[in-house]
């Protein structure tokens, strides 16, 4: 078998060069740093990145709500219940919730007059404790 004179000066450079050629580092860092470069990102990968992954989820799941309670939706309860319903569904509602944050609502405004409701202060969950004690203490009375 007869090579190629252009062929032969090819694989001649070849076999130069990879004797020339450093030694390749798999990494930036060696021993024990490169044990405590892995063992961080480890930590981040484990623990870090999935509470972070289900705060922006959670962030993102109650953007319909907060919409709704910005433009004074009325029916912004509805709103919150569907966002809630989300979570149990996979998140297949999410998009409906998102929807009906952004509509008009056209038959509220018929009916009362106005499509816009003020909600409170934000302090609108209920207290079963507080609520308790105004309870006893009325009783006691």
């Amino acid at each position: 078998m007869k090579i190629s004179r252009p062929r032969l000066a090819w694989m001649a450079a070849a076999i130069l060069m990879n004797a020339v050629a450093p030694a390749a580092h798999a990494s930036l860092f060696s021993g024990d740093t490169l044990d405590a470069v892995a063992n961080g990102a480890a930590w981040v990968v484990l623990f870090i990145a999935p509470l972070a992954g289900i705060g922006i989820f959670l962030i993102i799941h109650i953007l319909p709500e907060k919409i709704a309670e910005k433009k004074q939706h009325p029916q912004l309860d509805a709103i919150k219940t569907l966002c809630l319903l989300s979570l149990v569904f996979g998140g297949m509602l999410w998009p409906l919730a998102w929807l009906w944050a952004y509509s008009k609502p056209v038959l509220h405004k018929i009916a009362y007059g106005t499509d816009k409701v003020p909600h409170g202060t934000g302090d609108d969950a209920l207290h079963p404790l507080a609520d308790a004690k105004v309870e006893d203490a009325s009783k006691g009375s």
